[in-house]
């Protein structure tokens, strides 16, 4: 990690897909800028995205009007090991993250930076309070978010947090967390600290189109699921007890069967339906078991959650 920079904001900046947004981007963080109390840097980590993102902040990024790093990852490695990366690359002694889409208002990051910078809190979330997006995501944003705080952490406000400040030394906890195919956000809320909430709306997306797919929200759920709780087997449990009073009755009612003459074929009945039901009973005990035993792994292996492929910084003013 690098040194802290004391009285200074960095603020993070994940980059995938945002090419049509980086004019307005670069234009709202030198507006941060000027508004900031302190030092400031911006740390833009590009995760390995398929378009000309790069390329335009490696040509604007030295006339942007403020100190900035420029990293750039071999491949796309997800949104939250990019942020990581950039949580390890910060100076500043508040942390901020920022979505490269613009959706969240930029003006929140300074009410981040006076919620932290003298050592009142150790984290600050955005809370939305609405958002301007179409009334199908809105109702599959608020599905994700309530089967999260529901199965994985009850802590987290019912809106769901996007984005996030914390202190230098909470980043240090934070950085401490090395497991692999986890969750960030469930991380920052594990680790307790003092929080601060600040409420916004967030704005309808006026550039591209979110990577934030149903597929991507349904394996971040299922990492969090199998990363901190023991719901999965809990609910092994709970059907190993169904089916054994499934088996208890089928066994019974089998047996009344053969006693009265009414099967055919004795014990076909009750052979088969023992078979099914336990075959694909213990198919499902195997791959929830299969999946403990497949993250364990993951974690003994050691890699880095990402891999830099360069790294530049430009000083403000710089040509």
């Amino acid at each position: 990690m690098q040194p802290v920079l004391k009285d200074s904001l960095s603020l993070v900046v994940p980059v995938y897909g945002n090419e049509a947004s980086i004019d307005a981007l670069l234009k709202a963080i030198a507006s941060i800028r000027q508004r900031c109390q302190g030092g400031f840097e911006a740390v833009f980590v590009v995760d390995g995205s398929p378009d000309r993102s790069y390329a335009l902040l490696h040509e604007r990024l030295p006339q942007a009007g403020f100190p900035s790093q420029l990293i750039s990852l071999s491949r796309n490695f997800g949104a939250f090991s990019a942020i990581r990366v950039g949580l390890e690359k910060a100076r500043g002694s508040v942390i901020a993250v920022m979505a490269a889409d613009l959706q969240e208002p930029p003006e929140l990051v300074l009410g981040f930076y006076d919620a932290l910078k003298n050592d009142a809190h150790d984290v600050a979330f955005g809370v939305r309070e609405g958002r301007s997006d179409p009334w199908l995501s809105k109702l599959a944003s608020s599905a994700f978010w309530s089967l999260y705080r529901r199965l994985v952490m009850r802590d987290i406000p019912k809106g769901g947090v996007d984005i996030f400040a914390i202190t230098a030394r909470f980043r240090e906890r934070l950085l401490s967390l090395g497991e692999s195919n986890t969750s960030l956000l469930a991380q920052l809320f594990w680790l307790g600290g003092r929080r601060s909430f600040i409420s916004y709306e967030r704005r309808s997306r006026e550039h591209g189109k979110s990577a934030w797919t149903l597929g991507k929200k349904m394996r971040y759920l299922s990492d969090s699921i199998f990363a901190f709780t023991d719901l999965p087997v809990r609910i092994l449990i709970a059907l190993g007890v169904v089916a054994m009073t499934i088996a208890i009755v089928l066994s019974v009612v089998t047996l009344a069967a053969k006693l009265s003459g009414l099967v055919p074929v004795p014990g076909y009945t009750g052979t088969m339906l023992t078979v099914l039901f336990f075959g694909a009973f213990n198919s499902l005990a195997l791959g929830v078991v299969g999946t403990y035993a497949w993250r364990a792994f993951e974690n003994t292996k050691g890699r880095p959650l990402a891999v830099i492929q360069s790294e530049e910084t430009f000083n403000e003013g710089s040509e």
